[in-house]
C-alpha cells in the first residue's frame, strides 16, 4: 500500500462530527483569548482579523482539495463539506465580532457598506455565501440536481476573489501574507481553467 493510500485509508476514519467539533471551537478558543487579554492590547481588532483569516485559510484548503488529489493522490473530499460550512463559521463570527463588538451602532454599519470599499466587497463576498452554505447539503443537491447544484456552488471561486481582495484591501497598506493569499487563490483558481485540447494528426483528419 502507497503513502496516498495509506493517508487516505486514515483520513476516511475521521469522522465529519469531529472535524466540525474542531473547528467550531476555534472562534470560541479565540473568543477566550481576546476576553483574558491574549490578544494584545487592541482584542477586538485581534479578534476580527484571526476570524477573518481563518476564514481565508479553510477557503484555501477547500480550494486546494482537488488540486492536492491530483498531485499527491491525497483526497480531503470526504471532509470538503464540514471544511466549506466552517469557512461560512467563520465568517459569519467575523461579521458578527464587527457588528457587535466592533461598529456597535447599525447606523454606521450601513454607512461603512457605502463608503468602504472594502467593506462593500465583504459583504458582497458575504451574501454570495449564503445560498452556497445554506445548499451544502444532500436534499439540496436532489432538489436541485447535481448539475445545477454544481453550478451553484461555482459561486466559491468568485467569493474567493472577492474574500481574499476584502483582505489585501482592509490592511490600507501592501502586507506579504494577504498578498501571498491572493497569489495563492489565483494560483488554485488557475488549475481549474480547462485549456483546449489539441487534437491528433488522426482527429484533424
Amino acid at each position: 500500500m502507497t503513502f496516498s493510500q495509506r493517508a487516505n485509508v486514515g483520513l476516511r476514519k475521521v469522522p465529519s462530527w469531529l472535524v466540525y467539533l474542531v473547528g467550531g471551537a476555534i472562534p470560541f478558543w479565540y473568543l477566550y483569548l481576546a476576553a483574558t487579554g491574549g490578544m494584545g492590547v487592541e482584542p477586538i481588532n485581534a479578534l476580527e482579523r484571526e476570524l477573518g483569516e481563518l476564514a481565508i485559510l479553510t477557503l484555501v484548503i477547500v480550494l486546494a482539495v482537488t488540486p492536492f488529489r491530483r498531485l499527491t493522490g491525497i483526497s480531503l473530499v470526504m471532509h470538503r463539506r464540514a471544511l466549506g460550512l466552517l469557512s461560512f463559521f467563520y465568517v459569519l463570527c467575523h461579521l458578527l465580532v464587527w457588528l457587535v463588538l466592533d461598529v456597535q451602532d447599525l447606523g454606521r454599519v450601513w454607512a461603512d457598506i457605502l463608503k468602504r470599499p472594502y467593506i462593500t466587497i465583504g459583504m458582497a463576498a458575504f451574501i454570495l455565501l449564503l445560498p452556497v452554505a445554506a445548499t451544502s447539503n444532500n436534499w439540496s443537491i436532489r432538489k436541485l440536481g447535481p448539475v445545477r447544484w454544481r453550478r451553484l456552488h461555482q459561486l466559491t471561486y468568485v467569493i474567493s476573489v472577492l474574500g481574499v481582495a476584502h483582505y489585501v484591501m482592509v490592511q490600507k497598506v501592501w502586507e506579504a501574507k494577504p498578498l501571498a493569499y491572493l497569489v495563492i487563490i489565483l494560483v488554485l483558481l488557475a488549475t481549474r481553467i480547462e485549456l483546449p485540447r489539441r487534437l491528433s494528426p488522426a482527429e484533424k483528419g
